[in-house]
């Protein structure tokens, strides 16, 4: 059973949010008010999920959204009266899962929750990607600059610098990267 974080940003009760919630067969772990420090609620009670309850969401909501999403990722479905689509656009920019103007059916609310949950899980992946594809590139430039380092002191070819670099990975059961990290550490100390 999902466990939920209900946030009401509205001057209104979530009275019929929490009872469709309640009558869909899902659990209600907390519920908070118009002045929640949202990370710091979610730190506080591990949901798995986020529902927000919004007439209009504010620049402080977003902003608060956009924090969480930064620093502590989890599904985030917007329940508003909204229909701006700029509103929207900045929403989901911020890190909402899934934006819901109008109405709240206990019959919708599985499909709402599965479809922000497979969104915030599809985008974690890609996430994960462009992060594990910066590293790979920064750790190549690393390289190719240990690699320019070793041909000027070694006065030897790329591919020779390269096969020195790759061998010496090798023999000391490192990766290239620490090879290359040693090579521009020790070219820094000795201030060529």
């Amino acid at each position: 059973m999902l466990r939920i974080l209900l946030i009401n940003d509205t001057a209104k009760k979530v009275g019929r949010l929490k009872t469709a919630l309640n009558e869909a067969g899902f659990e209600v772990i907390d519920e908070s008010g118009l002045t929640v420090d949202l990370p710091a609620r979610v730190a506080a009670v591990r949901p798995d999920v986020i529902l927000i309850d919004s007439e209009s969401p504010g620049r402080d909501m977003m902003e608060q959204v956009c924090l969480l999403s930064r620093d502590q990722p989890h599904p985030i479905v917007m329940f508003t009266d909204e229909h701006d689509p700029g509103v929207m656009r900045q929403a989901i920019q911020s890190g909402v899962s899934a934006y819901i103007v109008e109405g709240i059916h206990a019959q919708r609310l599985q499909p709402i929750l599965d479809v922000a949950m497979a969104r915030f899980e599809s985008d974690q992946a890609l996430r994960a990607q462009l992060n594990a594809r910066d590293q790979q590139l920064a750790e190549r430039k690393r390289i190719e600059l240990a690699k320019g380092l070793l041909m000027k002191m070694r006065q030897c070819n790329e591919e020779d610098a390269y096969t020195l670099m790759r061998r010496q990975a090798m023999s000391k059961q490192q990766k290239l990267i620490q090879v290359a990290e040693q090579i521009i550490s020790m070219h820094e100390m000795l201030g060529n």
